[in-house]
């Protein structure tokens, strides 16, 4: 499965670029994707990634809805740096997750965040273990927000969408 967007006309020219002419979400995607080769760990990645974003999303929305708000905020941030379409697809992936956290009853939030939490994670770790490979974000914590976009990414690959 190739694992970056090969085509060049669809790479926009305000993208920042290392100097080797790559750019740096190209770069960073195929760095994760060096310990996502196994096709049962990225099947457990495809779903335990957006799964851990919620949970985390969740936990921070029981201390309270605007932390939660004011991550995403942040991550969004990040997103734009690196690749608008990535950043669009992950502003409608967290508005669907909020509003998931908005509907629950606040007394189920917690628990059931934390719970689902621990169960993704576990997943997760079964997958590098049949990987062979440590998890990318021991090397580099910002592969944890690197994650959700390795998960995007097959799908605008898979709709044909640039990035």
């Amino acid at each position: 499965m190739n694992k970056t967007n090969s085509n060049p006309a669809s790479t926009p020219t305000t993208a920042i670029k290392s100097s080797t002419g790559a750019r740096a979400v190209e770069q960073l995607l195929e760095k994760y994707a060096e310990s996502h080769q196994n096709p049962t760990n990225e099947y457990i990645h495809f779903v335990c990634v957006p799964v851990i974003v919620w949970t985390v999303l969740g936990l921070l929305w029981a201390i309270h809805p605007m932390i939660s708000i004011g991550a995403t905020l942040l991550a969004l941030v990040y997103y734009i740096s690196l690749s608008v379409p990535f950043a669009i697809g992950m502003s409608l992936m967290s508005v669907l997750m909020l509003s998931i956290l908005y509907l629950l009853p606040s007394g189920w939030v917690l628990p059931s965040a934390l719970g689902i939490f621990v169960l993704a994670w576990v997943g997760q770790f079964i997958g590098h273990k049949i990987e062979g490979k440590k998890p990318s974000f021991f090397d580099d914590l910002r592969f944890l927000l690197i994650g959700p976009l390795f998960v995007l990414g097959f799908l605008y690959r898979r709709f044909n969408i640039a990035y």
